[in-house]
C-alpha cells in the first residue's frame, strides 16, 4: 500500500534457455540399451509426468504404434522422465524424437555436467541427442523431456539411452537419527541422517505419509496444540522404499494462538497517521468502533538498507487537523481499552526495508521496540513491498530459505514475538505477487530469468505460521492471477477473492513441484484485502460482490464458477486500505461489514 497506490506491475518471466552443448566422447560398441519403454508402447510404463500433463497416443507417432503427447499447462511444463541405473565414469548418449515447440530432452543426476538439448520449433519429427559422462560415484541418472510453461502440446517418441548398464539399485535403508527440534502449537521440525543412495525421503506422521522431501530435514505442520505426536522417515530410490526409521514423538506447545483478544470476525483497517492525501487527515480518537485492529501507517526506514525504523505523527503543514502527541497516545489507550489492537505497521511502497544484514537485523529489532514501547501499541504490521523482498539465484525451497533479507527479517520477527510474548499481534498484508503467485513461479527459477521477488513472502509467512495472527494479502493493485483451478482470475469482482482466499486455505504446491508444498493456513488467520473506495486502489469490490466472496468462503453458496475446498465459517474478517479512504467514502466499507450476516 502506499499514499497514492499507483498500480503494481507483474513482471514478467523471462524464457532465456540455451541448449548445453555435449563434450562427452560417443558410446561405444558394447553399449546397451538402457532406457524402459522408449517407444512408449507399453503405454507410460516406467515414466512419471508430472501432473497427469503425459498421454499416450497413435497418431503422430515417429516409429512403432505410440508415441507420448504431453500438454504444458500454466505452472506445469509437462515434464516425463525416468530414473535408470548407469555405472561410474562411463560414457552415455541420449537421443530421442520430438514435435512441437520449445521441446527439451536432458539428463540429471549424472554427477558431472548435468546436459539438455532443445529445439524451438519441430514441426515435425526432430531428433534430439547430446552425451554426458558420469562421475566417480554416479550409479543412476534421470533423462526427462518436458516442454514450455503455457504452449502447446508436444510429441516425444523412440526415446534412447546408450551405454554400459549399472549393477542393480538397491532398496536404501532405513534412515537413522531422527530427531525433533523444539515444535510450535501447529508444528514439529525433524531431522535425520542421510542415507546412502537415496533420491528422496518420506515423512509419516501417526503412520501416514504427510510430505515427501529431498533433503534431511522438514516441518510437519497443521497440527493442533498441545497434542503428543509420533513421526518415522523413510528413505526412496528408483528400487522402492526403505522401511521406516525408529519413531520419535514430540508434543506441540500450548502457546501461539493468533487472535487472541480478537473477536470471531474482525475489520482491520490502515490509519494514515504519518502522512496526508486525498481521503484527508482522520484522528485516531475519530476511528469508529467496527474497526478491531488499527495500522498505523507507516513506519518506514532512515535508508533502504539501515534498518532503522522511525515513525511520527504527520506535520501539521500537512495535515492542519492533526491532533497532538500526547491526546494521539490517549486515544490509542482508549481504542485498547474499548478492545482493539492498535499496531505498527512498516514499510508500504514508499518504504523499501532490505534488511540484508544482520546489523541492519539488529537495528530493526530495536528501532521497531522503541516505536511499540513509546505509542504503547500491541503488535507489528509486515507491509514489505517492491523490492523489500527477493530470492537469490539458487534459493529455490521456502521451506529453508537462504537469502539474507528473508531469513533475517523471520529472525527478527521472532526476536520481537519472544521479548513481547504471545499477546503480540503479528500480521502481514502482501500482495498476490509475493505469495499466490508462487503457484506458477518461485524466485528466478529452475532457468533463471524470473522475477526473483516472485512468492518471496511465503518463506515468512512459512516460519512464522505459529506466531502469525493475522494475514491479509492485498487482493488488488494486481495482475491477473492462477487459482487451484489453473484458470486466471482478475481482480474487481467475488470471484478474485474466492479463488486467492481459497488458496491461502487449501495449500497449493510452489512453482509446480509437488515435494514442495505450502501449507494451508488455520480459517482464523486469515482475512480479506480490499480497497476502501475506487480511489484507494485498483481492484475495488462492490459491498454486494464482497458478500458473495464472504458467502461462498464460509457458507459454500454463492460461489460462481470457481468451487472451494470446503466452507470455513471461521474466517477471520475483512482488511481495507484505508480507513480514511472509508470515512472518504461515507464509512460504506465498514457499515457493509458491520451488517454482514456472519452466521
Amino acid at each position: 500500500m502506499d499514499r497514492t497506490r499507483l498500480p503494481a506491475a507483474l513482471s514478467a518471466a523471462a524464457l532465456a534457455i540455451s541448449g548445453l552443448v555435449a563434450t562427452a566422447a560417443s558410446a561405444g560398441a558394447a553399449d546397451t540399451e538402457l532406457a524402459r519403454n522408449g517407444g512408449f508402447e507399453a503405454g507410460l510404463d516406467g515414466w512419471s509426468c508430472t501432473a497427469g500433463s503425459g498421454v499416450v497416443v497413435n497418431s503422430p507417432v515417429h516409429g512403432g504404434s505410440s508415441a507420448l503427447k504431453a500438454t504444458p499447462a500454466g505452472s506445469d511444463n509437462a515434464k516425463c522422465s525416468q530414473t535408470l541405473t548407469v555405472k561410474p565414469n562411463s560414457d552415455y548418449t541420449l537421443s530421442g524424437w520430438v514435435q512441437g515447440s520449445y521441446v527439451y530432452l536432458g539428463a540429471s543426476g549424472t554427477g558431472t555436467s548435468d546436459v539438455s538439448t532443445w529445439t524451438a520449433s519441430a514441426p515435425s519429427w526432430q531428433k534430439l541427442s547430446t552425451t554426458f559422462r558420469t562421475g566417480a560415484s554416479t550409479t543412476s541418472v534421470t533423462i526427462y523431456t518436458h516442454g514450455w510453461y503455457g504452449t502447446p502440446a508436444y510429441g516425444a517418441d523412440d526415446l534412447s539411452l546408450l551405454g554400459p548398464g549399472g549393477d542393480p539399485v538397491q532398496t536404501p535403508a532405513a534412515p537413522t537419527g531422527l530427531t525433533a527440534g523444539s515444535p510450535g502449537s501447529t508444528s514439529v521440525p525433524l531431522s535425520w541422517s542421510p542415507v546412502s543412495g537415496t533420491t528422496g525421503y518420506n515423512v509419516y506422521r501417526g503412520g501416514t505419509k504427510v510430505l515427501s522431501v529431498s533433503g534431511t530435514s522438514a516441518t510437519v505442520t497443521g497440527l493442533a496444540p498441545s497434542t503428543s505426536y509420533s513421526f518415522q522417515v523413510t528413505a526412496t530410490n528408483s528400487a522402492g522404499e526403505s522401511p521406516k526409521s525408529a519413531a520419535v514423538s514430540a508434543t506441540t506447545t500450548s502457546g501461539g494462538n493468533p487472535g487472541t483478544g480478537l473477536p470471531a470476525h474482525a475489520l482491520v483497517g490502515y490509519l494514515h497517521a504519518s502522512f496526508a492525501n486525498g481521503s484527508g487527515y482522520t484522528r485516531m480518537a475519530d476511528v469508529p468502533d467496527s474497526w478491531d485492529v488499527i495500522n498505523l501507517a507507516f513506519g518506514e526506514p532512515t535508508s533502504v538498507t539501515s534498518g532503522d525504523i522511525r515513525f511520527s505523527l504527520c506535520p501539521a503543514s500537512e495535515c492542519p487537523n492533526v491532533e497532538s502527541l500526547a491526546d494521539f497516545k490517549a486515544a490509542i489507550k482508549a481504542k485498547q481499552a474499548a478492545g482493539k489492537k492498535v499496531l505498527i505497521s512498516i514499510g508500504g511502497a514508499n518504504g523499501q526495508v532490505q534488511l540484508s544484514t544482520t546489523a541492519a537485523r539488529d537495528t530493526f529489532v530495536s528501532s521497531v521496540s522503541k516505536i511499540i514501547d513509546e505509542y504503547g501499541l500491541d503488535g507489528l504490521d509486515i507491509d514489505f513491498e517492491g523490492h523489500s523482498l527477493s530470492l537469490n539465484t539458487g534459493d529455490t525451497d521456502f521451506r529453508s530459505p537462504t537469502s539474507p533479507v528473508i531469513v533475517n527479517l523471520i529472525s527478527a520477527v521472532k526476536t520481537l514475538k519472544a521479548k513481547y510474548g504471545s499477546g503480540f499481534v503479528l500480521t502481514m498484508a502482501p500482495e498476490t505477487f509475493f505469495v499466490q503467485l508462487g503457484y506458477q513461479y518461485y524466485g528466478s527459477g529452475p532457468w533463471g530469468g524470473q522475477d526473483p521477488r516472485a512468492g518471496a513472502y511465503l518463506p515468512v509467512i512459512h516460519a512464522l505460521r505459529d506466531d502469525l495472527t493475522l494475514l491479509h494479502v492485498q487482493d488488488y493493485n494486481s495482475g491477473s492471477i492462477m487459482g487451484l483451478d489453473n484458470q486466471y482470475h482478475s481482480m474487481g469482482g467475488a470471484d478474485f477473492h474466492i479463488a486467492m482466499t481459497d488458496m491461502l486455505l487449501t495449500g497449493f504446491t510452489v512453482a509446480g513441484d509437488t515435494t514442495r508444498v505450502f501449507p494451508a493456513l488455520r480459517p482464523e488467520q486469515v482475512a480479506i484485502g480490499l480497497p476502501a473506495s475506487t480511489q484507494a486502489g485498483n481492484g475495488h469490490t462492490v459491498p454486494a460482490e464482497v458478500n458473495k466472496a464472504l458467502d461462498c468462503l464460509t457458507k459454500k453458496v454463492s460461489c460462481g464458477s470457481y468451487q472451494t475446498h470446503g466452507s470455513r465459517p471461521s474466517l477471520r474478517g475483512l482488511m481495507t486500505w484505508s480507513v480514511n479512504w472509508d470515512r472518504y467514502n461515507q464509512w460504506e466499507f465498514s457499515k457493509n461489514f458491520d451488517a454482514y450476516p456472519w452466521s
